[in-house]
C-alpha cells in the first residue's frame, strides 16, 4: 500500500510592520510553505451544517501535520493555483493519540 502525501500549501500570514500617521496597523503579507497538507473536498452534510452555523460555504477541507505552530485562524491560504480564506476555529487532536502525520483540520472557502 502506498503511503499517503499531502501537498505544499503556502499559508498567506500577515505581519505588523509598523503604524501609518493616524495610528492605524500597517501589515505585510507573508508566506509559508508548509508541506505534507492534504486536501480534500468538503461533504455536502458539513456544507449545510457550516452554511447554517456561519453563512459561510465551506469548500475544501484541509489536514495540517503534526508539529505545525503557525498560526491558521483568519489566514488566507493559496493551493490549486487559487486564494483561500480559513474560517473557524482550528480544530486539533492530541497528537500521541492520533496514527497517522495530522493532527489539526481547517475549513476553507474561495477568496478572491
Amino acid at each position: 500500500m502506498a503511503r499517503i502525501k499531502g501537498i505544499p500549501v503556502t499559508l498567506i500570514s500577515k505581519v505588523k510592520t509598523g503604524n501609518d500617521p493616524f495610528g492605524g496597523p500597517i501589515y505585510e503579507e507573508q508566506e509559508i510553505i508548509v508541506d505534507n497538507v492534504l486536501v480534500s473536498p468538503t461533504s455536502s452534510d458539513e456544507v449545510l451544517n457550516q452554511q447554517n452555523l456561519t453563512g459561510r460555504t465551506s469548500v475544501y477541507t484541509l489536514a495540517i501535520p503534526k508539529g505545525d505552530t503557525h498560526t491558521w485562524e483568519n489566514q488566507e491560504v493559496r493551493f490549486f493555483g487559487k486564494r483561500w480564506r480559513v474560517f473557524g476555529i482550528p480544530l486539533e487532536g492530541i497528537e500521541s493519540l492520533i496514527p497517522l502525520d495530522w493532527n489539526k483540520k481547517v475549513t476553507v472557502e474561495r477568496y478572491e
